[in-house]
């Protein structure tokens, strides 16, 4: 037997032996995933790791089961048997229990992760195929009650009618159509963005066509509809990451936890029905075929370009594991144009342009917001507007450029004999997208919880480091600040206490999530003696995610 220890992405102790999925029975099976050394710590042990994240999404399930209220959005008459299930209107839930029950759940779902992550460090190894089948389960339970938190896809929902209707949705916005004639599904639509056109690339824009199509004239339906679209795609972009991971058991036992099995995501894209999966499923998928097809990895990254221009971000990455080799590079850039060209060149010319408008935004919750308001009483909005951009992407630039001293090079599974990490096209890619794309989410000025999906997926494939926390702690805090995300009447306690919990809480974490990578850096810049030396192959730029208690 060969006695050489398989690629591992991170230092991991000795596995922790579970029971057999076979010989105890079904059951048994199941229960081997809670199974943990006696003596083992609560804050290690996976049962109750696990058991916090199954409680999340029930507490999730509850509160959208009540039917509408501040968090649950109301979807107007129900004339099938389709799935959101919720009381119909014969409970009023208390607005302070609803909000108490969704920060509670965060809270609870995010320590349940990082005890299981703690649980992996120290040799947890459970049956994978299982526990991807439960966390598929709990995303799939999420999409039978109502979207909550966003009114987005209620806005999907009226795009995809304007395009059943004849109206082209890049020109005309909802609200000018709904003052033209009334309309049955429109009606619905919550503020602020009725009178904003879609701001989506044509890939999404399809879906929400396809969802009118298959939802009728029924914004209950339609809105089922979007939501099992956005989580099969969620799915599918996390199963992806997984069975990349194949081959390395405790990697990927770390996928499944951090990616589909965590309930800040299920939280932040599926209860809430966001897009963001639909363009990542397909930039994820690249990371496939990126090792022998350049053509192929291209396309996928420009089909995803298509519905969100920010995952171009993906592209940029790939670019770069394929520079020292022309021909693939060529390849991958003449595959990413095909599908953009078409599609913004020749179809939609208009979708670019408008897709680009977040760029303008400040989020309440950002880091840069204090800045602004600082700012505002002394200049314009257009010049307080450069000054915030100009910042927060110069930000971005610094913050990129520390993730790449501190972050590891480690080897990811199939990695073809005698090409190290630094070579392997696959690592560069995964590597890179985390760089870049946390360096960006982190210091935008608009950044949302669902945002954090577009490196939530590849952090996964890095194995344990100090991000695990910053990224757990950065969305966790913006869930709770967008538990009250709609733009509704709310008292006003609660209208303060959300004020303070977006403007000041969350901005204070956003502050420390930027001053966490910065001391991060240093730390490994003083452990190694430079704050400029890049990590090689081999390097362990981390404290190994092992507790000795």
């Amino acid at each position: 037997m060969s006695t050489k220890p398989p690629a591992s992405a991170e230092p991991l102790a000795e596995p922790v032996p579970v029971e057999s999925a076979g010989r105890g029975g079904f059951w048994r099976g199941w229960g081997g995933l809670i199974t943990a050394p006696a003596g083992t710590p609560w804050h290690r042990h996976p049962r109750t790791g696990i058991a916090m994240i199954v409680a999340s999404t029930v507490l999730t399930l509850f509160i959208g089961f009540l039917g509408p209220s501040v968090a649950t959005l109301t979807l107007g008459p129900r004339e099938s048997l389709l799935p959101s299930w919720y009381l119909p209107g014969l409970l009023k839930p208390n607005p302070w229990l609803i909000a108490a029950l969704g920060w509670t759940l965060i809270i609870i779902g995010a320590v349940g992760t990082w005890i299981l992550l703690r649980a992996i460090a120290v040799g947890w190894r459970p049956n994978n195929k299982k526990l991807f089948a439960g966390a598929v389960g709990l995303n799939l339970a999420t999409i039978l009650v109502p979207p909550m938190t966003s009114a987005e896809v209620l806005m999907y929902a009226a795009y995809g009618r304007l395009a059943k209707l004849g109206f082209d949705p890049y020109v005309d916005s909802p609200a000018e159509v709904f003052r033209m004639q009334w309309d049955e599904v429109i009606r619905w639509t919550e503020r602020p963005w009725q009178d904003t056109v879609n701001v989506y690339g044509p890939l999404i824009y399809w879906m929400q066509w396809a969802a009118n199509m298959l939802g009728g004239d029924n914004m209950h339906d339609i809105v089922f509809f979007l939501q099992v679209f956005c989580c099969l795609f969620f799915i599918g972009a996390c199963a992806v990451v997984i069975w990349i991971a194949r081959g390395n058991p405790g990697l990927q036992t770390r996928t499944i936890v951090w990616t589909i099995g965590s309930p800040v995501m299920i939280w932040a894209v599926v209860a809430g029905a966001h897009n963001e999966a639909v363009s990542i499923f397909f930039a994820v998928l690249a990371y496939m075929t990126i090792r022998k097809y350049p053509l192929l990895t291209g396309l996928l990254v420009g089909v995803a370009c298509t519905g969100k221009a920010t995952v171009g971000l993906f592209g940029v990455a790939m670019a770069w594991a394929y520079r020292r080799e022309i021909k693939k590079f060529l390849l991958f850039m003449v595959g990413a144009a095909v599908p953009n060209v078409i599609v913004y060149i020749i179809l939609y010319p208009a979708a670019l342009e408008l897709a680009a408008k977040n760029a303008s935004y400040v989020a309440g919750s950002s880091w840069v917001h204090p800045v602004r308001r600082l700012l505002e009483p002394f200049m314009d909005f257009d010049t307080v507007s450069s000054l915030v951009s100009v910042l927060a992407w110069g930000s971005a630039i610094l913050i990129g450029w520390m993730l790449s001293r501190v972050l590891p090079w480690r080897p990811l599974p199939g990695a073809p004999d005698g090409v190290g990490p630094e070579r392997d096209p696959l690592v560069v890619a995964v590597r890179t997208t985390v760089v870049i794309a946390a360096a960006w989410v982190i210091t935008s000025a608009y950044s949302l919880p669902w945002y954090d999906l577009i490196y939530f997926l590849p952090v996964a494939l890095l194995g344990a480091t100090k991000l695990d926390l910053i990224a757990l702690w950065r969305v966790a805090v913006l869930n709770l600040a967008y538990v009250l995300g709609r733009v509704i009447s709310y008292s006003q306690l609660m209208q303060q206490t959300n004020q303070r919990i977006r403007e000041v809480f969350s901005t204070s974490v956003s502050i420390g999530v930027i001053v966490a990578v910065i001391l991060w850096w240093h730390e490994h810049g003083l452990r190694v003696g430079s704050h400029t030396k890049a990590p090689r192959a081999g390097d362990e730029t981390d404290e190994p995610a092992v507790s000795s208690s």
